[in-house]
């Protein structure tokens, strides 16, 4: 099989951020990094542009871990309550996901990729619950929120 070596010109998901050097498959770099300006084959000429690239990158790198840093200063101040309709005893019908997180943080001012919450599982009971929030490689937040009832709880009845 054979490799290419190419260089990033801006950051790849799972391959790696402006100003590396990485080998991948001839037809990745031929069909999908160098036709979309990502990446350019690895010259002596292109092997001076590594050092400007390295520091754009690190200048990007300081300016997103700030805005990281500012974003989990507001998720923390921020006191969401998810309202869930409920039958009997209490039981929610369906569950809390991570849509119904992003919603509540999108109305309340706060924008940021779904993709972001790491809800292990669905949440289907009433109650205080907590959510981690990864906003950079090196700020992770824990947004805590209430689970509650928009309909009055009525008691089960007894069997």
């Amino acid at each position: 099989m054979a490799n290419a070596e190419v260089l990033l010109l801006q950051p790849v998901d799972g391959l790696g951020a402006e100003g590396d050097q990485v080998k991948v498959r001839a037809g990745y770099a031929r069909n999908f990094l160098l036709p979309q300006g990502k990446a350019v084959p690895l010259t002596v000429a292109n092997r001076k542009q590594v050092e400007a690239l390295k520091k754009a990158r690190g200048l990007r790198e300081a300016k997103e871990l700030d805005g990281a840093q500012a974003l989990a200063k507001q998720i923390e101040k921020a006191g969401i309550a998810i309202a869930v309709k409920t039958g009997e005893g209490g039981k929610l019908f369906g569950a809390v996901t991570t849509n119904d997180i992003h919603e509540k943080l999108t109305a309340a001012g706060i924008t940021i990729e779904k993709r972001r919450i790491h809800l292990g599982q669905p949440i289907k009971a009433l109650g205080k619950h907590a959510v981690n929030i990864r906003l950079h490689s090196e700020v992770t937040v824990e947004l805590t929120f209430d689970v509650v009832s928009e309909n009055p709880i009525e008691p089960a009845a007894a069997s």
